[in-house]
């Protein structure tokens, strides 16, 4: 910004690199001084009748399982602002946590700029989806990001500061172009992700259910199960998420048959009738919430 964006030369230039016309209606040696001298007022309490809103350029997230770029802060957000989002563990006993903070709008990770990242350590052994880790992303007036990740069971916590991403209005641009060329293929790409995860959280509810009833589960049952289980297997070293889906929806469709058996079984029971409602300790009953968390 500055008197030298009314050369023509420019002004040409703005125009096949960003594919528009200049706005040419504000003055350019006067605007971000005008804007800085409104902003000072804001902030000093001079004028309460002003708002100057800035907002974020591009979405703010982290990678997640399967390198999702999750988003946290969307594109075009008012700042200040301050988002947060519970995630938890990919495996078993998961002992840390990479946070790897990224902007941008593509589906996948890999396709966007990264700010910074940082590890959250000192997770207590617990099954995968158990812990709650709680990534905060927060801006302040000064655009300055501030991503805190703290283990919601033992307080533990990290964070990093990301003073700015460096990136040129004509980068964001473009970034946001490139957005919009490959969104089909994006989404093609994060389908086959999403049903990947799909897969292998079922494959893992499945083995430990079969685990935990024992001797409730037939035979025939385990044996059927066991085998549509390696069916999924299968189908997840290919590229096809409709293939996926389609076995796990046969191995989801035996499951329902041997849950309605048990659940059939027990209510033909002497004495067996509908459970009393869990209790707490004012006799009061208690809702439980079940919430599929995201994975980091």
């Amino acid at each position: 910004v500055g008197g030298a964006t009314r050369m023509p030369m420019v002004q040409r230039k703005i125009v096949e690199l960003l594919g528009k016309e200049p706005t040419k209606g504000i003055n350019p040696d006067e605007c971000v001084a005008v804007g800085a001298a409104i902003q000072g007022a804001i902030l000093t309490g001079e004028h309460k009748d002003i708002i100057l809103v800035d907002v974020t350029p591009l979405s703010l997230g982290i990678e997640t399982l399967g390198g999702v770029f999750t988003k946290i802060i969307d594109r075009n957000t008012a700042i200040p602002v301050s988002k947060s989002q519970i995630f938890s563990t990919a495996s078993d006993n998961q002992p840390q946590v990479e946070i790897h903070v990224l902007q941008g709008e593509r589906a996948m990770a890999a396709d966007n700029v990264t700010l910074g990242k940082f590890f959250l350590d000192g997770i207590p052994p617990a099954p995968r989806g158990v812990p709650q880790i709680e990534v905060t992303f927060d801006i302040d007036v000064n655009g300055i990001l501030n991503v805190r990740a703290k283990d919601k069971g033992t307080s533990r916590e990290q964070h990093v500061t990301i003073q700015s991403s460096r990136l040129t209005e004509a980068e964001i641009e473009k970034m946001r172009r490139a957005a919009e060329e490959n969104m089909e293929s994006d989404r093609k790409k994060k389908e086959l992700v999403d049903a990947r995860n799909e897969a292998d959280s079922l494959i893992y509810s499945t083995e430990k259910m079969l685990m935990d009833l024992g001797e409730k589960v037939t035979d025939t049952e385990r044996a059927t199960i066991q085998g549509e289980i390696e069916e999924v297997r299968s189908a997840l070293a290919g590229e096809d998420p409709g293939e996926i889906r389609k076995v796990c929806g046969k191995l989801t469709k035996s499951l329902h048959e041997m849950s309605s058996r048990l659940y059939g079984q027990d209510a033909g029971q002497p004495g067996a009738g509908p459970e009393k409602p869990a209790e707490n300790a004012d006799g009061e009953t208690v809702d439980a919430e079940f919430e599929e968390n995201g994975k980091s």
